[in-house]
C-alpha cells in the first residue's frame, strides 16, 4: 500500500542517514605508546576464613609483548619477603614451586616445617596486613574477612523454551536475605559435579540496592577465563548436575577490584566502551589485590 512504502521509504532514510553519519565520524587515532613501561609488581594474594594466606607474584608484560607458556613462567617473582600480621602476630610465608608436565609455577604460603605457622588461618572479623619487600622496595596492602550471611535456599527452574535443542537445561536459582546493614558485598562461585569453582564473567554483587531485603536472583555457571563458551548455553546448568554455590562475603576494597576487572574484561573489543582503572589495594603502584574471604556453601541436585 501507498502507506506502507511511505513508511518503508522513511526508515531507509534513517538508516542511510545514520550510516553516512557514522561515516563522516571516521578519525584517525594514533597513540603514542611509551617506549620506557616500567614493570610492575603484580599480587595476587587472598586469605579465606579457615584457610592459610596464599600469595602469588609476577611482574607485568608489556601491551606488545608475547604471551605464551615460557613468559608466563618467567614472571613469577622469587626470593621475595612476604610476611602477613593478623594484629596478633606476623609470619613469614615460604616460597614454593611446583612442576607439573615441566611447567613451573611459584607462590608464597605458610612454613609447612614451622608447626606454629600451620596455626595461622584466616578468621572473620579480622584484619589481615600484607607485607611484600622485593629488590629494595615495600609493598603493603589491608583486608578483611568479614561475616558471610549464607544464601537462604537454592532450586533450579526449567527454561520458558528450549535452548539450543536441549530439554534438560535449567537456571539455578537463589535466595537470599541481606542484613539490615550497609556495606556487604559478594563473590559468587558455582561448581558443577567435580568440576573446580568458577565464577561466571560478572561475579561480584553489593547490597547497595537491596539492603535488608530479600531477593530472588539467578546464579550461572561459571567459566574457565579463556575458553570459548555458547553464549546462548553457558549460564545454565542440566538436569542431573550436582551443583555447589560457593557465597563469598569480601570487603569493599576486594569488591572494587574483582569488580572493575570483570568490567574491563568484559568491555574488551568494544570501540564504544569507556576505558577503566582496574582498582587496587597494594600501595607503592602494584597492581592486583590482597583479599579476604569467609565463604558459606549451598548445594543442589537437580533432579527435575
Amino acid at each position: 500500500s501507498p502507506i506502507f512504502m511511505k513508511k518503508l521509504f522513511a526508515a531507509i532514510s534513517i538508516i542511510i542517514a545514520a550510516i553516512a553519519g557514522l561515516c563522516s565520524c571516521e578519525k584517525d587515532v594514533n597513540f603514542n605508546l611509551p617506549s620506557d613501561i616500567t614493570e610492575k609488581v603484580v599480587v595476587d594474594g587472598g586469605i579465606e576464613a579457615g584457610q592459610p594466606p596464599l600469595v602469588l607474584l609476577t611482574k607485568s608484560l608489556g601491551f606488545f609483548s608475547k604471551i605464551d607458556l615460557g613468559n608466563l613462567q618467567n614472571s613469577f617473582l622469587h626470593n621475595a619477603v612476604v610476611k602477613v600480621n593478623d594484629g596478633i602476630r606476623t609470619i613469614q610465608l615460604r616460597e614454593y614451586t611446583i612442576d607439573t608436565l615441566n611447567n613451573r609455577y611459584s607462590f608464597y604460603s605458610v612454613d609447612t616445617a614451622n608447626p606454629a605457622d600451620l596455626t595461622f588461618l584466616g578468621t572473620e572479623g579480622r584484619f589481615y596486613r600484607l607485607t611484600i619487600d622485593y629488590e629494595g622496595k615495600t609493598y603493603e596492602a589491608s583486608t578483611k574477612i568479614p561475616h558471610v550471611k549464607a544464601l537462604d535456599s537454592l532450586w533450579a527452574e526449567e527454561l520458558p523454551e528450549v535452548v539450543d535443542n536441549e530439554p534438560d537445561y535449567r537456571q539455578l536459582m537463589a535466595r537470599y536475605s541481606d542484613p539490615d546493614t550497609p556495606g556487604n558485598s559478594v563473590r559468587i562461585y558455582t561448581r558443577r559435579n567435580n568440576e573446580a569453582y568458577l565464577t561466571d564473567r560478572f561475579s561480584t554483587y553489593n547490597d547497595d540496592i537491596i539492603n535488608g531485603t530479600t531477593v530472588e536472583l539467578d546464579i550461572s555457571n561459571g567459566i574457565q577465563p579463556m575458553d570459548t563458551f555458547n553464549f546462548a548455553t553457558y549460564r545454565y546448568f542440566k538436569r542431573g548436575d550436582t551443583v555447589t554455590v560457593k557465597w563469598s562475603a569480601i570487603d569493599k576494597a576486594t569488591y572494587t577490584f574483582w569488580q572493575t576487572l570483570e568490567f574491563s574484561l568484559g568491555t574488551t573489543g568494544n570501540p564504544f566502551s569507556t576505558p577503566i582503572k582496574v582498582g587496587s589495594n597494594v600501595s607503592n603502584g602494584a597492581l592486583g589485590v590482597w583479599a579476604g574471604y569467609s565463604s558459606a556453601y549451598k548445594t543442589l541436585i537437580i533432579t527435575q
